[in-house]
């Protein structure tokens, strides 16, 4: 009788776990058949209707480029600093300490993106005004941090540092769980030869982990792409420039946050346009993230 009762639950929960991954499927076809289907008539219609008479992908250029690089601040900044926390909690801070620190890295995960942005208005942008007088003043002949300054501290490059913030809490709770899960026996054997407690992070639980490094990179890289409220309190909106501190630059889900409330007709096919590029971009990012990691799964997390 109980046989057949587990025999029961196996296939109620496998036709369950179907059923899930099924309607993750449909729903990620659903919009993007939304999205095309509306941003149509953005593609085809005459140039000078769109975005002031630049057509749509003249339009869209700035705000890609903007995208990638606030992102790519964003990461190069969390990046080592979430893999540091995490080694930390996993391999060198007391048991105890060890888990207040992973209840307030998920607390911080946790936090609404527009807590970030208002911190990131009234306190750091004021802040790091003095810091980029410095830059445009002893680096300006690098185009970069070529100046005049911003007044306000409104730049991309406080909107990166605050991204930067946001994505340090996801990369380090999942590298903190896939340094958790090296085996036991590879630690404790490179200690065993002598290693030290850094030479075995290096030779164990690094390579474990890589596959799983670069999947906690990419969730991060994720939000950093799509976040809207944050870049749009932080950011002061303007042409594409060069310069990280100055006024200017703008992301694809800021521009669409900021107008798509008053966007009709032919405007409102252009913002959802743009939201189709910015789910094909993320899409590629991710499809090339799994390639990345089915190379280098071996001997790691991701088995």
């Amino acid at each position: 009788m109980s046989s057949g009762r587990g025999a029961a639950g196996d296939r109620i929960f496998s036709g369950a776990a179907l059923a899930a991954g099924v309607l993750i499927l449909v729903a990620l076809v659903a919009v993007a058949v939304f999205l095309v289907v509306q941003a149509l008539p953005a593609f085809v219609a005459p140039q000078s209707q769109i975005a002031n008479g630049q057509g749509f992908w003249p339009y869209i250029f700035p705000l890609v480029v903007g995208t990638v690089i606030a992102a790519a601040i964003a990461l190069l900044i969390a990046t080592p600093i979430s893999i540091g926390v995490a080694l930390f909690i996993s391999h060198y801070a007391p048991r105890r300490l060890a888990q207040i620190l992973g209840y307030v890295i998920d607390l911080l995960a946790a936090i609404p993106s527009v807590i970030f942005g208002a911190w990131g208005i009234s306190f750091l942008a004021p802040a790091l005004v003095p810091g980029y007088t410095w830059l445009s003043n002893a680096l300006g002949w690098i185009p970069i941090f070529a100046g005049p300054p911003s007044a306000t501290g409104k730049t991309l490059l406080t909107a990166s540092i605050v991204l930067a913030v946001m994505v340090i809490p996801i990369i380090t709770s999942v590298c903190r769980e896939i340094f958790l899960q090296t085996p036991k026996l590879h630690e404790e054997a490179a200690l065993a030869l002598g290693a030290t407690r850094w030479e075995m992070i290096r030779m164990t639980v690094l390579p474990f982990a890589r596959p799983g490094i670069i999947s906690a990179v990419m969730l991060g890289l994720g939000r950093a792409l799509g976040e809207t409220m944050a870049v749009a309190l932080v950011l002061s909106s303007g042409p594409l420039i060069a310069s990280l501190i100055r006024s200017g630059n703008q992301t694809i889900a800021a521009e669409i946050a900021l107008n798509f409330p008053e966007a009709s007709g032919l405007s409102l096919n252009t913002l959802i346009a743009a939201g189709l590029v910015l789910f094909l971009f993320t899409l590629a990012v991710n499809i090339l993230a799994r390639w990345v990691i089915s190379r280098h799964k071996e001997f790691s997390g991701a088995n």
